[in-house]
């Protein structure tokens, strides 16, 4: 797989593409944001990335705009490293279209895995999406009190006004939308959504549920069930 490595301190860069080599990558560094979008310019001479492991501290513009533009040009997974830990900066990341996120210092093992991760699901999901539109009912919309979720077109409504979702967002809100009020454990939405089992993903999963809460403006749609999951209860009102 090829992995586009945007990082501007060299000295990092040549140990993490060691590592990286080492396990079968075939990376190509980027040391600037721009660098890094020109790499991600279609081309009919090499194939494209599997994966771009974002730094988001970059000598030419915050690695949240490199996000934000990659985006518009690509949709190859990203992967945001960063030493802000907080979760408001993993969930504007992931509001941006970043796939998942690694907090400095991290660990080599878990790094890997979380590339392996974004990779094999991104490959499948696009089948995965149609097999289940063709197969979708004649009721293809789901609805939850004033939360509606239209299913082949991947559209969230909250009192009928469009809400934007990143693809795995929408993912997790249909899910739990499927049997309102029942809980649904951590390990069986990792599954189901991120098709992984490792356990590393419950965090993205957390920060997931955070920016739904947060964007559909409904604190109280998705309950935490401690040391369970997460489970949908039907609002009363918008909030």
């Amino acid at each position: 797989m090829r992995l586009l490595l945007v990082e501007d301190d060299n000295h990092v860069a040549a140990a993490l593409s060691a590592v990286l080599a080492r396990h079968g990558f075939d990376v190509v560094h980027a040391r600037s944001g721009e660098e890094a979008l020109r790499e991600l310019l279609p081309s009919d001479d090499v194939a494209p990335f599997g994966v771009v492991l974002l730094d988001l501290g970059l000598p030419d513009q915050d690695g949240f705009e490199v996000c934000g533009r990659i985006r518009k040009i690509s949709s190859t997974p990203v992967i945001m490293v960063t030493a802000r830990g907080g979760v408001r900066s993993r969930i504007h990341g992931l509001n941006l279209g970043a796939d998942d996120y690694v907090v400095k210092p991290y660990d080599t093992g878990e790094l890997l895995a979380r590339i392996h991760a974004v990779s094999r699901r991104a490959a499948p999901e696009e089948s995965t999406d149609a097999a289940r539109d063709e197969s979708a009912p004649a009721e293809s919309t789901l609805r939850v009190g004033v939360v509606s979720i239209e299913l082949p077109t991947r559209q969230v409504c909250v009192d009928g006004t469009p809400v934007a979702l990143t693809r795995k967002e929408f993912d997790v809100l249909a899910l739990l939308a499927q049997r309102p009020g029942v809980v649904f454990r951590r390990e069986q939405i990792i599954s189901e959504v991120w098709r992984t089992s490792w356990e590393g993903t419950g965090r993205t999963l957390e920060v997931h549920v955070a920016s739904l809460r947060s964007k559909l403006r409904l604190p109280a749609l998705i309950e935490t069930v401690r040391g369970v999951g997460y489970r949908l209860v039907e609002p009363s009102r918008t909030a």
